[in-house]
């Protein structure tokens, strides 16, 4: 180290070790590496012992606060307990600094003490809510009192207006004599017409006493009241029949000279009684916030004006930074409503979507029920909004990566149909050569060879037949899997569409029989019928293909509650329970389907277009003994 060096060295050192404030540097598990003199003095600890502790030694508060969150930033300011060495516990604000050198990291704390401030830190909440509850008590008495002012200087002025106020008003010497009152006076109290109202009066006194839960404070204040007392008072008597009056004393001047006091009296029963309601809704209402894992803030204009402890968490900021002068719109980022479906009665709330930036910069999605406080919390007469919020950050974000999944889906969907398109257009022109071709064989056919190539050419007629059913079912799959058939509704009976779809089918197919039942025998739908015949179509033409030469295929439709149901029930060969999970999958056929011709895509058309129409698809079966497939679609007269 060279003499500038050495020099700057000793100069920091003697400034730090002169600093009025306490600073210490700690390691990684926050040991203490360097404190300062003012450290010293504070704990009362000296520097050796200081040295071989922890933070943990001296910070009462250390376990509550997120030590976690803290070393994520680069400087923080909070305020926690210490206790020094002989038992002393105060409270100090610390400002920890982080660095890092050659890959480890490092707090440079300075320490402030604020024992003057507060002293249990713990409780500083709950001190705050019990000043602002007190505050709003005060504010509602001080305009008490001004109502109360203007009322006994008016009747100072006017007189003539004493009988027709709604406040009892008594006057009163110094000598205990009830100088004045006014009726009203007279009927709170209930004071019989015979009864002369002075101190000098035995049943006077009685009367009164009787009347009070506490008579010495009446007496107190109306008839041991002091001739040179200069001083307003307010106070509140309570009634044994649970009433409650407000008294409200001011002197009587004349010229410069007190001669007595004038009482205005009034009944605050109802008053009370909504106040002690009010107070009671606010304590439940501070409960269930401060508990809650949502976060709860009220919003007045730009600024906040209450915050539970869930919004600190949510946000990064302290209640004191939120509440004092902080700009709602440093947080917010946008703000939109978002309209509740089936929502089946009006509610006084709107859902509204939220997205914050916190402290540390990072965006945060919220779900918030908004409100606009009504008359019965009192903010200056101004309006407040009340958000509750969830945090759907996680959701969001899912719900972005599955309309990205389901466009890049929808993507290949196109592709594979557009590819199935090609290669059945590709396939149907060599197809047609040979069907053309086939039919002029059998045309110009001899008689000496047609009993040897007639049923060649019969099986390649019937491939060809096979070939072009599987080029229609693949690119109507393609059509289907692209969304590109829409549902087109019409009015028709669906009994006679059915018998006539029977007929047609029997027709082409006179092996099987196919036996139709109808719980009704007439029924008017508005439905798709060239969709509903794709389905029973694929349905009935799999029954018949996977049953016995000569069974039967039973097929019925039912209705219940705007809903048709198709059964289709063979007795064929069934499928295995491995193979029900992946039958309605494209190009999927059972593993007992042996040599029977097919595509595999007739179910999956099927499932494709029921979905289509809102509706749904179920199978029972078993091996050797049949299958019954069930589809239920709804319907509209």
């Amino acid at each position: 180290m060279n003499i500038q060096s050495e020099l700057e060295f000793k100069f920091a050192d003697f400034l730090i070790n002169n600093a009025v404030e306490a600073a210490f540097c700690l390691g990684e598990n926050w040991q203490f590496l360097y404190v300062n003199d003012a450290t010293c003095r504070m704990t009362e600890y000296s520097r050796e012992e200081l040295l071989a502790m922890c933070l943990q030694g001296v910070d009462i508060d250390f376990t509550i606060h997120n030590w976690a969150e803290i070393r994520l930033q680069d400087s923080c300011t909070f305020k926690t307990r210490y206790r020094a060495k002989g038992g002393r516990t105060f409270l100090v604000e610390m400002s920890l600094t982080f660095l890092e050198d050659q890959g480890r990291r490092f707090s440079c704390v300075f320490v402030r003490e604020k024992s003057n401030e507060i002293v249990e830190l713990s409780v500083q909440k709950w001190i705050n809510e019990l000043r602002d509850a007190n505050n709003n008590l005060q504010q509602q008495v001080s305009e008490l009192k001004k109502k109360e002012v203007n009322l006994e200087t008016s009747l100072s002025l006017l007189s003539s207006t004493l009988e027709s106020t709604a406040i009892g008003i008594v006057s009163i010497n110094f000598d205990g004599d009830i100088l004045s009152y006014n009726q009203k006076f007279s009927e709170m109290w209930k004071i019989p017409q015979h009864l002369i109202l002075s101190k000098k009066c035995p049943r006077c006194k009685d009367f009164f006493a009787s009347q009070i839960k506490d008579p010495e404070t009446f007496n107190r204040l109306i008839w041991e009241i002091s001739s040179i007392s200069n001083i307003e008072s307010y106070d509140i008597l309570e009634l044994k029949d649970g009433r409650v009056f407000a008294h409200y004393s001011q002197p009587q001047w004349l010229g410069e000279k007190i001669i007595g006091r004038v009482w205005s009296i009034w009944d605050i029963t109802e008053s009370k009684q909504t106040e002690e309601a009010l107070r009671l809704n606010e304590a439940r209402f501070r409960a269930l916030a401060e508990t809650s894992d949502a976060s709860t803030f009220l919003i007045q204009g730009t600024q906040f004006c209450y915050v539970n402890p869930a919004v600190e968490l949510l946000t990064g900021y302290t209640k004191a930074e939120l509440l004092n002068g902080f700009d709602i719109r440093r947080l917010i980022k946008n703000r939109k409503g978002r309209h509740i479906r089936n929502s089946a009665t009006a509610t006084n709330f709107e859902y509204q979507e939220i997205n914050i930036l916190n402290k540390n910069g990072t965006e945060r999605w919220l779900a918030c029920a908004v409100t606009m406080l009504d008359s019965t919390i009192d903010f200056q007469g101004k309006p407040v909004e009340m958000i509750t919020a969830i945090d759907i950050t996680d959701y969001k974000q899912a719900e972005l990566e599955l309309n990205q999944a389901l466009d890049q889906a929808r993507h290949l969907g196109e592709l594979r149909a557009s590819f199935l398109s090609m290669v059945c257009h590709q396939f149907r022109n060599p197809l047609n050569i040979v069907s053309f071709s086939n039919n002029l064989l059998k045309r110009y056919l001899d008689a000496q060879t047609e009993e040897t190539i007639q049923p060649l050419l019969d099986q390649v007629q019937l491939s060809i037949e096979q070939l072009n059913q599987m080029l229609d079912d693949m690119l109507f799959f393609a059509k289907a899997e692209a969304a590109k058939i829409k549902v087109e509704p019409s009015r028709f009976e669906l009994v006679e569409f059915c018998h006539d779809l029977v007929a047609q089918m029997q027709m082409t197919n006179v092996q099987n029989i196919i036996y139709f039942i109808s719980q009704t025998n007439y029924i008017k739908v508005c439905m798709d019928k060239n969709i509903l015949d794709s389905i029973l179509k694929n349905l009935l033409d799999n029954a018949i293909k996977y049953s016995p030469l000569g069974s039967m295929v039973e097929f019925k439709l039912l209705c219940n509650n705007k809903k048709v149901i198709f059964q289709v029930k063979d007795s064929g060969i069934g499928i295995s329970m491995s193979d029900q999970q992946r039958l309605f999958e494209p190009f999927y056929r059972g593993n007992n389907v042996d040599n029977i011709p097919g595509t595999g895509l007739g179910l999956s058309i099927v499932k494709t277009l029921v979905d289509l129409h809102g509706g749904q698809v179920a199978v029972e079966s078993k091996i050797g003994v049949g299958t019954t497939f069930t589809v239920m679609l709804p319907y509209s007269i």
